[in-house]
């Protein structure tokens, strides 16, 4: 919440979209701003699987927006544990982060991160 007080951030929760038959499902968080976050939960504490469903979810996010971002970010977070992303748009090119950030042990590092990210 306070992410979302300091960046004046919309937040949709369990946000449906259909791309294709074959692409679509619901995005856990979706920040968006004058940028916009993705944040998928990994289920079961599985930072790998849900970094996979993060890069799905960023690449039909990507087919979806009619943003002019070259960028799209996003991260997996376990509550805990927070790790990032970013989709080059040109490239078709997602990057993971290989930072791992802790709640609460690093949470003035990832609050920064996270206003950064949402453009403020």
């Amino acid at each position: 919440m306070d992410v979302i007080h300091y960046t004046h951030a919309q937040l949709r929760i369990e946000y449906p979209l259909i791309i294709t038959e074959q692409l679509k499902g619901s995005l856990d968080y979706y920040l968006y701003a004058d940028r916009k976050l993705l944040v998928v939960e990994a289920k079961n504490a599985d930072l790998a699987r849900g970094f996979t469903q993060l890069a799905v979810e960023l690449i039909a996010i990507d087919a979806w927006t009619d943003s002019q971002e070259p960028n799209l970010q996003g991260a997996v977070s376990t509550g805990d544990i927070w790790q990032f992303s970013l989709l080059n748009r040109e490239d078709k090119q997602i990057t993971q982060d290989l930072n791992l950030y802790r709640v609460p042990a690093n949470i003035e590092d990832l609050l920064r991160i996270l206003v950064a990210i949402l453009g403020c």
